[in-house]
């Protein structure tokens, strides 16, 4: 099975931290109302507290693990995902389901040369991101050729 890029952790630190930002904004806003409303002072250390609980959870704990459990397989009759950190699930589908494949690329992703890759079914829509972006060139271009000769067997 393949990885994907390494500097998936990088992007999704970064965007863990942006996420968490929120959690720091609620945070700063529960501290004003607390002052505002007069209520008890330790009510403020449980909002920082939780909030700084969130940014280390997004920002450092959950990228490592999302790209420790996140592999792909492109064979010549099927596409094998596994991702999960709680709950593994495995996805398993014939090639000659593969309706189109796409590269999305976002401003992140962008900066650090990664693409997502998506398949598309009749079913549903399957995602694998953060590979490098001339990786997930040839990626397309793999399935979607695998794809077009498994629709003429048929």
């Amino acid at each position: 099975m393949n990885t994907i890029s390494q500097k998936a952790i990088k992007v999704w630190r970064l965007s863990g931290f942006l996420y968490s930002l929120i959690g720091i904004a609620f945070a700063i806003g529960l501290t004003a109302l607390t002052i505002f409303m007069d209520w008890p002072n330790w009510i403020i250390g449980v909002y920082w507290l939780l909030a700084i609980l969130d940014s280390i959870f997004l920002a450092v704990i959950l990228p490592s693990l999302r790209w420790k459990w996140w592999r792909y397989e492109v064979r010549e009759g099927e596409i094998d995902i596994q991702k999960g950190i709680f709950v593994v699930k495995k996805t398993l589908f014939p090639m000659n389901r593969v309706q189109h494949v796409d590269t999305k690329q976002g401003p992140i992703y962008r900066k650090y040369g990664l693409s997502t890759v998506i398949i598309s079914t009749a079913a549903t829509i399957h995602e694998i991101p953060a590979i490098e972006s001339h990786e997930a060139d040839e990626l397309r271009r793999k399935i979607s050729s695998l794809a077009s000769v498994g629709e003429d067997d048929v």
